[in-house]
């Protein structure tokens, strides 16, 4: 039996251990977050839900997300045994340039939609941990405001091609001037894919205000004070604004785009040229062929044809194809540093990460994003340790066993 006595005094005390409080409300909040997931609902409670919805959501059923998602979960890792990797390296050379990490920022259209610190935040968080930031044709902030905000850093632009073709022209003339050094000529948005949660929740840009909007403001009045008190939101490179984001991207982009007009924004642009959006082996092969120095598989997010292809079941296909020819990228359901370490090990030069920084974004502004990207690294590095690499080229295949829900039934 074991023999009992009354608590000591001294012994009571010494277990007394108080935190030294927080009153800085995002501070708080902020650190309690521990995965993307714990920003996302911190998001979703302070941002109206036309406006969270339009980041969170995809087009139709939103099935290429979840397939997407789904991927990066059924990864079954194979660490290796007594390979102290104490010190792990993270850094890469990325499209002819450094990154702190193989990750970078995303395009997002109406960045300051859902935190009025927009893509000023982004860049500036990207260019603070050292990582490429990717500014939309689309955005909200313009091309020489990244520059600003980030200007030291790597500035990457997302390019679409609109019928109007001097607007693409002048965007990328734009780009070059203020020292981007990367164009990602995004290929998957011939016309707007269904986001049905931006239907069903009325939204438009400039969003506006109606009963359901004013009553569900209520309980969030800092996104309303900021979206009252700051410059109008309004994209930084086009000037038709007025509708959904689909009635815009049809209005606004050709569906006839062709290899043609690849060829002409290639013969202006002085930079690397990256082709966003790709979605088969045989399209990877063709670019490849006609030279482009990187491709990122793609499926835009979600948010275009809805059961697309999942770019990580494409990424060793592509790798062994074109591998060693074009560097390669992939975007589409990270959330997770685990899922960078598994897309590096099965050959992606680097990742791109869009709702995962938002999130952080909503949930606390410039600190969220830079908490959001905390949680990445922090994943990243962790399970690099645990597999006993040191270094990303110690990532190898032999790594990752991709567990296969949907396996596809032979053509016939």
């Amino acid at each position: 039996m074991v023999k009992r006595q009354f608590p000591r005094p001294a012994e009571v005390f010494g277990l007394m251990k108080f935190k030294k409080p927080e009153f800085d409300g995002r501070t708080r909040r902020l650190s309690k977050a521990l995965t993307i997931s714990d920003l996302r609902d911190i998001a979703k409670r302070r941002t109206p839900k036309a406006a969270f919805d339009y980041t969170d959501g995809a087009a139709e059923g939103e099935l290429s997300l979840a397939r997407a998602r789904q991927a990066f979960e059924d990864v079954e890792f194979s660490p290796r045994i007594l390979r102290p990797a104490t010190d792990v390296d993270t850094s890469s050379t990325i499209l002819g340039g450094p990154s702190a990490y193989p990750l970078a920022i995303a395009p997002t259209g109406f960045t300051r939609l859902m935190q009025t610190e927009g893509e000023v935040a982004g860049a500036g968080a990207a260019g603070a941990l050292g990582i490429p930031f990717t500014l939309s044709t689309l955005g909200t902030t313009s091309i020489e405001g990244v520059k600003a905000a980030n200007p030291d850093g790597r500035n990457w632009f997302q390019l679409y091609v609109m019928r109007d073709r001097e607007i693409s022209y002048g965007l990328v003339e734009r780009a070059a001037a203020a020292g981007f050094d990367t164009l990602h000529f995004t290929v998957d948005t011939p016309v707007a894919g269904a986001r049905l949660r931006d239907k069903r929740n009325g939204f438009s840009i400039p969003p506006q205000l109606t009963l359901g909007t004013i009553v569900n403001a209520i309980p969030r009045p800092w996104w309303w004070f900021d979206f009252l008190t700051t410059p109008t939101l309004e994209f930084a490179s086009l000037s038709s604004t007025g509708g959904t984001v689909g009635e815009l991207l049809d209005a606004a982009m050709d569906p006839t785009i062709s290899f043609d007009d690849l060829d002409v924004i290639r013969g202006m642009w002085p930079g690397k040229i990256v082709i966003k959006g790709v979605q088969s082996v045989d399209d990877a092969k063709a670019l490849a062929a006609r030279g482009v120095d990187g491709i990122v598989l793609s499926n835009h997010g979600g948010r275009q044809l809805d059961r697309a292809p999942i770019p990580f079941h494409l990424l060793p296909d592509v790798v062994r194809e074109v591998g060693k020819d074009v560097e390669i990228g992939l975007d589409t359901g990270i959330m997770n540093g685990a899922d960078i370490v598994a897309s590096v090990a099965l050959g992606a030069k680097f990742t791109m990460i869009g709702r995962a920084y938002l999130y952080g974004l909503m949930a606390g502004g410039r600190a969220g994003v830079d908490r959001a990207l905390q949680i990445l690294t922090g994943e990243l590095t962790r399970t690099m340790k645990l597999l006993g690499a040191s270094t990303l080229a110690e990532l190898e295949p032999a790594h990752v066993t991709q567990l296969e829900r949907l396996i596809p039934r032979p053509r016939r």
